[in-house]
């Protein structure tokens, strides 16, 4: 599968989300329901990744 497919795939399950919970809910509740999506999709999920971001070269610990 290429990374378009992956792409499509993710952003088709944004929209299916939205469309049957729409806006104004808490952020874990689309987290759970994209994990859901995806697994149910054949698509390896991870949450919450660190991912190292500098800032002003500064190492800042976000999602560590």
């Amino acid at each position: 599968m290429t990374e378009t497919d992956i792409s499509y795939k993710i952003r088709g399950a944004i929209f299916d989300i939205y469309n049957e919970l729409g806006a104004g809910l808490l952020e874990s509740v689309y987290v759970a329901a994209l994990e859901w999506e995806l697994l149910n999709q054949g698509l390896q999920v991870k949450r919450e990744v660190p991912v190292p971001v500098h800032y002003k070269e500064v190492k800042m610990d976000l999602g560590v």
